[in-house]
């Protein structure tokens, strides 16, 4: 489990170390091309969740985050002996709830600056990554589940 746990720490300061060097040289709603015709930087300020829902509701997202942290937190103690796949999915999830609403405290907004060129994306962050990583993650465990049963090492 304490694998986890480092992984869930170094992807919420490496999400918090990409966000300040965004805040810190690009002025909100500047744009730098990283690759052209693919991906940008642009410095945004998102008070809702993704794609701006429920925006300025900072107490909504206080609760509902304090609550998906204590859940997530049990169920990765919880799957300790289990299967790495479930666990590795947990922790993404744990690091990107925890990366969005350092933000969210902090600054009464989430920072977004990843932005697609090739397809019509809204922009996100490195947390916002890392959740949606780990939601796929545990999707593709729950539906091969009965197949990995046999290889859960998790140590």
């Amino acid at each position: 489990m304490l694998i986890y746990l480092i992984l869930a720490l170094v992807v919420i300061v490496l999400d918090q170390l990409v966000k300040y060097q965004i805040v810190a040289h690009l002025a909100l709603g500047e744009s730098v091309t990283v690759i052209p015709h693919v991906l940008s930087f642009t410095y945004l300020q998102n008070t809702g969740a993704a794609w701006s829902l429920f925006e300025g509701k900072q107490t909504f997202f206080t609760i509902i985050t304090i609550i998906a942290v204590v859940v997530v937190s049990y169920l990765l103690y919880r799957n300790r002996h289990g299967h790495w796949l479930f666990s590795l999915g947990l922790a993404l999830i744990l690091a990107g709830a925890i990366g969005n609403f350092i933000d969210r405290i902090r600054l009464g907004f989430v920072v977004d600056m990843f932005q697609t060129e090739f397809i019509s994306f809204p922009i996100f962050n490195v947390a916002d990554m890392a959740l949606s990583i780990g939601v796929i993650l545990i999707f593709i465990y729950t539906i091969l589940e009965d197949r990995l049963k046999g290889t859960h090492y998790a140590k």
